[in-house]
């Protein structure tokens, strides 16, 4: 973590297995999609791109998890991840995916920029 957290949403947006907050990052030089989402009380965040192929996972606007709540799920190739650790957990995957650091405080959840993680500037 290099830079100053920037706010992403209030905590209460972030449900339990539900819809996730959806962002715009720059990772690696180009803009992408970013999600959190919260996973046993805890707000994680991922680069909304599968392993398998660098393509977005949501089967509908900021819907990630499987039915069970329990992991999340590409729709066009079946790959499961793990919603803490974006780690593949079966399925055509190649590696996790791309975490991003948050932090939560003051009902208030942020994301954090790395050297090759920025804030999308218009």
């Amino acid at each position: 973590m290099t830079d100053e957290p920037i706010p992403l949403c209030n905590s209460s947006e972030l449900v339990e297995g539900g819809q996730a907050v959806s962002f715009d990052v720059v990772h690696a030089g180009q803009s992408c999609r970013a999600f959190a989402v919260r996973f046993e009380g805890v707000a994680h965040a991922f680069l909304n791109r599968c392993s398998h192929v660098a393509m977005e996972l949501d089967y509908q606007p900021d819907r990630f998890f499987d039915d069970t709540g329990q992991w999340l799920l590409c729709a066009t190739h079946g790959a499961v991840y793990r919603p803490d650790t974006g780690e593949c957990a079966g399925g055509p995957c190649r590696g996790g995916l791309v975490k991003i650091a948050l932090s939560e405080q003051g009902g208030v959840v942020r994301w954090h920029t790395d050297w090759n993680l920025k804030p999308l500037v218009f």
